[in-house]
């Protein structure tokens, strides 16, 4: 297994999506399964769109050479919105279409957070299931030039060994059809997070970080005053209630004379 982990954004927009997301040319590691994985973030009113139009773009390429795997759009009680976008693409276009997809996002006032590229050596994987699976053929081979033995007991054993070498065969001929179904699609995944883009700085700086610790607070603040507005209310209600209804009773209640002294 091959990582590499790759994030930052550049100091001038305009070149932003060439510098931030380095990709890797199908032809420069063959026999690789790569996997790609971008995280966005954007406003919030604008990832719907951007989501919808990157989705767009999966099926203008048909579905031949793109297909969208997966989709999701949540929004949390403090109206912060996450969402994915999957996709299943022909391996040689999905560094380009992850580029353009970056190049939409910016577009959008938004920015790229971090983008993760990982590979699998699907072609060595191959080579040792064929030559597992070679192995297995050559076992099945010679228990059946074995199979005229006369004994009743022998023939059960020969017999089990044959139905286990078989399934070794089909056991490898399955998974070297699963490594080639990997080397013939590559997934795409893009992240997408409601916040402010900040250009020109690290999204990890301590001054993103200190300005959504800010809007953090604030919700916090504004959410906590609000909840103990909503626990106090019912009982001052109540007791202006009361207050108003004995204000009104009270004339109409007898006033004891005074005893004389």
């Amino acid at each position: 297994m091959a990582a590499l982990i790759l994030a930052g954004c550049s100091q001038a927009p305009q070149d932003m999506s060439d510098e931030a997301a380095p990709g890797i040319n199908v032809t420069a590691a063959p026999g690789v399964a790569f996997s790609y994985r971008y995280g966005f973030r954007l406003p919030a009113a604008r990832i719907a769109a951007i989501q919808e139009a990157h989705a767009a773009t999966c099926e203008r390429l048909g579905i031949a050479r793109c297909r969208i795997t997966g989709m999701r759009y949540s929004r949390s009680e403090e109206n912060d919105i996450t969402a994915t976008l999957g996709f299943s693409l022909a391996p040689d276009l999905a560094r380009a279409f992850g580029r353009d997809g970056i190049r939409g996002v910016e577009a959008a006032d938004g920015m790229l957070l971090d983008s993760e590229i990982t590979g699998e050596d699907a072609g060595a994987k191959i080579d040792q299931l064929a030559q597992a699976g070679a192995a297995a053929s050559a076992e099945r081979a010679a228990i059946d030039a074995r199979s005229g033995a006369t004994t009743r007991e022998a023939r059960a054993e020969l017999e089990r060994q044959r139905a286990a070498a078989t399934g070794s065969e089909r056991e490898a001929a399955a998974a070297i059809a699963e490594q080639r179904a990997a080397l013939a699609t590559t997934p795409v995944v893009f992240e997408y997070h409601s916040g402010q883009a900040i250009r020109g700085f690290d999204p990890a700086s301590p001054f993103t970080r200190a300005a959504d610790l800010a809007v953090a607070s604030a919700r916090w603040t504004v959410g906590t005053a609000l909840a103990l507005i909503g626990l106090a209310l019912p009982p001052l209600l109540l007791a202006l209630l009361g207050l108003l209804l004995w204000r009104r009773v009270r004339p109409l209640l007898p006033v004891k004379a005074s005893r004389a002294g």
